[in-house]
């Protein structure tokens, strides 16, 4: 492989060492699966156990209303956090602007624009009757994905969705439509993971969820400025993405005194299970770092009114998962005593935005927001769209100084990028525990609290041509079952060793130690198709075996090597939206597996004396630098391609928002000897200072260039 350890021949080997003798050996056995899953089944079975898990924790210690007056109040600062808005943004001067006004029949349509923070504008249409008397119960309308583009000219989802504004303003109350971030005058982006390819939203705590709450909550301030409103009476409804928006406003403002969300949440079976997430773009999804199933977001509506509705054949709103979701939000109504304030309608289609599903929503506010009966009849439940998109535009030109388009650079705080180096050694000590802290809790708290004690089941034993090769099956998580791969010279022990190396693999030094090492001893990997031996490069392995009384270790966490799933890129790409829908990420979970592996080789008998040293290359690296963190007695780190930051390497989530790897490499270099091999040496100035005024040695940590370059050695 191109990136060896340093000092030793190019290409890497494993370390081979019987686990027959350990007692965990003996012990747990048949813990161990003799059949072990494909990648795609096995990592389809860890999201089902993560999701009944998930599921089953949810609400579960809410037994009385004590209960949950004593936890709402925390639950919605953790649903503020997850949504990107804690802190909480300064409201800023909303600048607000009516830059047009339409007539029809007894309706008064205003174009308005507001910004909900400096150079963030929201596009909407302010519907109201023509003659009021006194200010009227107002309805925020939030829009689903209706796209109104014509001639590259977008005029808003709102111009789709208008016909509701029209409705509520003949019925007495006035109504303020709202465009979303990506499908408004100003086009934003939704689907920054679902196809943009935007992972590092994950690290910055971003999601475009908390930009349409936020947006939310400012329509709310510009409600409160007109004469027209009556600032106690609002409500909210919308349908599908509307509809999630519907619940972030009214789960996070108590303002909203009835809600409608339509279409617009399932539980956490149908997301990940079913398959839903693929349907569904970032913006109905808050980060997920306290692994809640949703109807936690439900309750925290209670005991406002609330109607959820739905249609029964949706396919991205699941029957079952709606009616689930309305069961467990009822439970939190009925011990509040508000039972009679929660309700779920339900009609028969698909995903549309059928005017029978409407009717129940226009009772809803008038039964909440006007005092009336549930069985008084509505004079007219038409509504029909009247007004040309032209006449709804807002904007005659984009503002030059627009930030929609560049939101996710800016909307959660990147703390990193100002992160000085300390100026005392009790500073340091300081950061360094609250980083600790903050990856715990913050990136990577899905890891398991208490985990099994690590268990190696031995695979396959084999002595060939001097060398001796073992691997062993352990599992690191929920059934995730890996491998560990071992190789020395013939005859040693580990007494004699002097030290191990474990190499952690990725997609690409996977085939390359298939190649150069692998073929040679079949034994380890059955199931695997295996390439033709390179001999040259087996024979350089070999003769450094003879020379050196090292041992080398291997390991591919999830989803690399013979537990790899689909190729498919758009598989690839909804298998690692369940993972952060999981309160987690594919690469914290790599972290996970990494330390698993480290635990294992310990665990193999003799091999806890031998001093371990670990290496690995590009995105593997860094995960390999974060598992270190974790793990006692690393005694180097060899990280060749380095990613300099969490914005171009892996993603876990919020990481981003209290460090960066410069950080990370400053911490392990305390605990470990760190080599850095890369070509930007001022990527790593922050290492370097916290060395220099911590009075390091010289050979703690170091940047060199990397091996596969011109310049190296």
């Amino acid at each position: 492989m191109k990136n060896s350890c340093p000092s030793l021949p190019a290409l890497l080997l494993l370390l081979a060492f019987t686990a027959a003798t350990s007692p965990l050996f003996a012990a747990g056995f048949a813990d161990i699966p003799t059949d072990p899953k494909p990648g795609d089944a096995m990592i389809s079975e860890f999201f089902e156990i993560e999701t009944n898990r998930i599921a089953s924790r949810n609400l579960a210690n809410i037994e009385t209303k004590e209960d949950w007056e004593r936890v709402r109040d925390g639950y919605r600062r953790q649903l503020f956090e997850m949504l990107g808005l804690s802190p909480l943004p300064a409201r800023s001067p909303l600048e607000a602007k009516v830059t047009g006004t339409t007539e029809f029949e007894d309706i008064i349509v205003e174009n308005v624009v507001f910004e909900s923070r400096p150079g963030l504008y929201v596009t909407g249409n302010f519907y109201r009757p023509k003659t009021q008397e006194g200010p009227l119960p107002t309805i925020l309308y939030v829009c689903g994905h209706g796209k109104v583009k014509v001639d590259d000219i977008s005029y808003g989802n709102k111009a789709h969705y208008q016909h509701h504004g029209t409705w509520f303003a003949r019925n007495g109350y006035t109504c303020l439509t709202i465009d979303t971030l990506q499908l408004g005058e100003i086009e934003g982006i939704h689907h920054g993971t679902h196809h943009e390819g935007r992972w590092w939203w994950n690290s910055r705590g971003y999601t475009p969820a908390g930009v349409e709450a936020w947006n939310c909550i400012r329509a709310l301030d510009y409600l409160e400025t007109r004469e027209e409103v009556d600032p106690k009476k609002f409500g909210v409804t919308g349908r599908s993405g509307g509809g999630a928006y519907s619940w972030w406003i009214a789960a996070l403002d108590e303002r909203i005194q009835a809600a409608v969300p339509v279409a617009g949440i399932t539980n956490m079976h149908n997301h990940v299970i079913d398959g839903c997430v693929e349907g569904h773009c970032d913006c109905m999804y808050h980060v997920n770092t306290y692994r809640w199933d949703f109807p936690t977001i439900a309750s925290l509506v209670a005991p406002r009114p609330l109607l959820i509705a739905n249609t029964d054949k949706d396919r991205i709103f699941p029957l079952d998962g709606v009616v689930d979701v309305y069961q467990k939000t009822h439970r939190i109504y009925e011990l509040l005593g508000a039972g009679d304030k929660v309700g779920l309608a339900l009609y028969e289609g698909g995903h549309a935005d059928t005017q029978p599903l409407r009717v129940p929503a226009f009772h809803w506010f008038e039964r909440f927001l006007k005092g009336k009966s549930p069985n008084d009849e509505l004079a007219d439940t038409t509504a029909p769209k009247v007004f040309e998109i032209e006449q709804l535009k807002v904007l005659a030109e984009i503002p030059a100084d627009e930030r929609n388009t560049v939101i996710d650079e800016y909307f959660t705080r990147r703390v990193p990028s100002r992160i000085k180096a300390p100026e005392s050694a009790d500073d340091w000590r300081a950061a360094k525990d609250q980083w600790l802290k903050r990856l715990e809790t913050k990136s990577f708290r899905a890891w398991p609290a208490k985990p099994d004690e690590i268990v190696t089941a031995e695979a396959a034993s084999v002595t060939r041509e001097g060398l001796q090769f073992a691997a062993y099956d352990f599992i690191s998580q929920d059934n995730i079952l890996l491998r560990l791969y071992l190789v020395h010279r013939e005859g040693l022990k580990p007494a004699d060793l002097d030290l191990v190396v474990l190499n952690v693999l990725d997609e690409t030094t996977w085939p390359e130690f298939l190649t150069n090492v692998g073929a040679a001893f079949p034994e380890g990997f059955s199931g695997v198709s295996l390439p033709s031996l390179d001999r040259k490069a087996f024979d350089q392995e070999r003769h450094m075996h003879e020379s050196q009384k090292w041992a080398m270790a291997y390991v591919a966490p999830r989803g690399i090597g013979s537990t790899a799933w689909t190729d498919d890129e758009k598989e690839q790409t909804h298998i690692r939206r369940r993972f952060q829908l999981l309160g987690m990420t594919q690469d914290s979970a790599r972290v996970w597996d990494i330390r698993r592996g480290v635990q294992a080789l310990r665990s193999v008998a003799g091999m806890d004396k031998v001093q371990l040293w670990m290496q690995s290359q590009d995105n593997m690296a860094a995960n390999t630098l974060y598992a270190s963190l974790f793990e006692p007695n690393v005694h180097r780190l060899d990280l060749h391609h380095l990613p300099a930051s969490h914005m171009e390497g892996p993603d876990y989530l919020n990481v981003l928002r209290f460090l960066d790897i410069p950080q990370a490499v400053a911490m392990a270099a305390e605990r470990s000897r760190v080599v850095v091999y890369s070509e930007d040496e001022a990527a790593w100035k922050y290492p370097k200072a916290v060395g220099k005024l911590l009075s390091w040695d010289e050979k703690q940590f170091g940047i060199r260039k990397p091996m596969d370059s011109e310049e190296a050695p």
